[in-house]
């Protein structure tokens, strides 16, 4: 049921994060502000395909 999904950050489009999501109850995508050790600076990461 639930699904794995990679966030990615919106400045170097690099993927950073993943976790589990369940598709039935949460379909929207998720975004959360993270940090990117690329950037070096807190960023937005929204949610990808793995």
């Amino acid at each position: 049921m639930r699904e794995l999904v990679g966030f990615a950050c919106d400045k170097c489009k690099r993927k950073n994060y993943t976790t589990t999501k369940n598709r039935k109850t949460t379909t929207d995508k998720l975004a959360f502000k993270k940090f990117c050790s690329f950037c070096r600076t807190h960023t937005l990461h929204r949610e990808v395909k793995l």
